[in-house]
């Protein structure tokens, strides 16, 4: 029983044993099974990646081919669009040499024109001056002309100008007789031409037609623009012929030529006093009707002149426009800066007649000039003394007149002059002890007399 049972477990082992190791030798093929199928798998993917690949190639070429394609096209284009510029070029070339031949023919027309416009020209102008060679359209022309050579002329026999008709001459005689028939109706302002009221006019209705360019400032008058733009380009092309200096407007050479003339055309009926300029004299008679119509905006100060109201408001304002071009110092007024400057530039136009001493300002040499001369114009009204200047005569008269306008601000005194009340003021300024006592009794008095 028991060696069966033996067997029996034995060949079971066996059998196991057996099956044992064909289990194994099955799981090791299933391994390689299972290894070999993910080789496969492996395969089968890099097999689909070159396919991938392969096609990728594929489209590159295609790419490239397009590109290619696309390069050719673009190359083509240009060399149309080139091809389509030369044309348009043939096409301007064209049409500018039609355009040339076009105003080459209406320049033979014009100069056909002009040479027949010449002819009726002077078949329209038959009057021709045998002296100077200048035609005129009519014989009342021609006449007038004629008057320059035949010395025929309206001659005023106040100042000597001569005028070619007596229409001008007229206009000109009203400025020694100060007629003004053209009145303004809106201001009542008077004109000696019917010109000049026509461009006063313009005032009233703002119209200022003619424009600058290079600032934008407007005028009433294309003359007064011409006049101006000559500010822009520094222009000045009348010269004396006496002394050489250049001027931007031909009137304001006149004005100066009278400087060497000596002629004096305009009267004051006044005092007679003559003046160089009609504007002169219309501003000096306003110290004889003491009219003053230009008010200050700032204080109730009134003048007789727009300059003298322009250079007093510049006090309140504080404006100096005017800068030095060698140092910082500024200015309220042009003249002011002209003097100053030749400080820096030791410049002295003005010679005394009567020694070699110079000076920089006209108004010096005139004072100067009066030592050589004992030239004392100005009289006191209260006694006979006599003075140079008017300033030593306001001085003096308040001798008379007990004036002492100049106040001191810290002890009351006053001074009949500003030079010795500046004096004066360094007392206090320098503040020595035996002064203190001397200003004490000063104020004491002056609160005394005022109680």
């Amino acid at each position: 029983m028991t060696s069966q049972l033996a067997r029996a477990v034995s060949s079971v082992i066996e059998s196991f044993s057996v099956e044992s190791s064909e289990v194994r030798r099955a799981v090791h093929d299933l391994m390689e099974v299972k290894e070999e199928s993910e080789e496969l798998s492996e395969v089968k993917e890099e097999r689909e990646e070159l396919s991938e690949v392969k096609e990728e190639r594929e489209e590159l070429s295609e790419v490239k081919e397009e590109s290619e394609e696309l390069s050719e096209v673009k190359e083509e284009s240009e060399e149309l669009s080139e091809v389509k510029e030369e044309r348009e070029e043939l096409s301007e070339v064209t049409k500018e040499s039609e355009e040339l031949s076009e105003v080459k023919e209406e320049s033979e027309e014009l100069s056909e024109v002009e040479e027949e416009h010449h002819v009726q020209l002077k078949s329209m102008k038959p009057f021709t001056c045998v002296q100077c060679g200048n035609s005129f359209t009519n014989k009342y022309h021609f006449e007038r002309h004629m008057r320059i050579h035949t010395g025929d002329l309206f001659k005023c026999d106040q100042c000597g100008k001569s005028f070619t008709t007596k229409q001008h001459f007229e206009h000109h005689m009203r400025i020694h007789t100060g007629e003004k028939p053209f009145t303004c109706d809106q201001c009542g302002k008077r004109f000696s031409c019917k010109r000049y009221l026509k461009e006063h006019m313009k005032i009233h209705t703002g119209e200022k037609p003619f424009t600058c360019v290079q600032c934008g400032r407007a005028f009433l008058t294309a003359s007064y623009l011409k006049n101006h733009l000559r500010v822009h380009t520094k222009e000045k092309p009348y010269s004396c012929s006496v002394c050489g200096k250049s001027f931007s407007q031909v009137q304001n050479l006149h004005t100066h030529q009278k400087i060497h003339t000596g002629v004096r055309e305009y009267m004051c009926f006044e005092c007679e006093k003559t003046f160089i300029t009609a504007d002169n004299l219309k501003l000096h008679q306003r110290i004889h009707t003491g009219e003053k119509p230009y008010n200050c905006s700032h204080c109730d100060k009134r003048f007789s002149q727009s300059s003298h109201l322009k250079k007093h408001e510049r006090i309140h304002t504080g404006e100096k426009p005017y800068k030095c071009s060698h140092c910082d110092k500024r200015f309220s007024e042009s003249s002011s800066l002209k003097t100053h400057e030749r400080i820096h530039t030791g410049e002295k136009h003005y010679k005394c007649s009567h020694c070699d001493k110079r000076f920089s300002l006209s108004s010096h040499l005139k004072t100067h000039e009066k030592t050589h001369t004992g030239e004392k114009p100005y009289k006191c009204s209260h006694c006979d003394k006599r003075f140079s200047l008017s300033s030593y005569l306001k001085t003096h008269e308040m001798i008379h007149s007990s004036e002492k306008p100049h106040t001191c601000d810290q002890c009351g005194k006053s001074f009949s002059i500003k030079a010795n009340l500046k004096r004066h003021l360094k007392i206090h300024a320098v503040e020595k002890p035996h002064h203190r006592g001397c200003i004490l009794k000063i104020v004491q008095q002056t609160t005394v007399a005022q109680a």
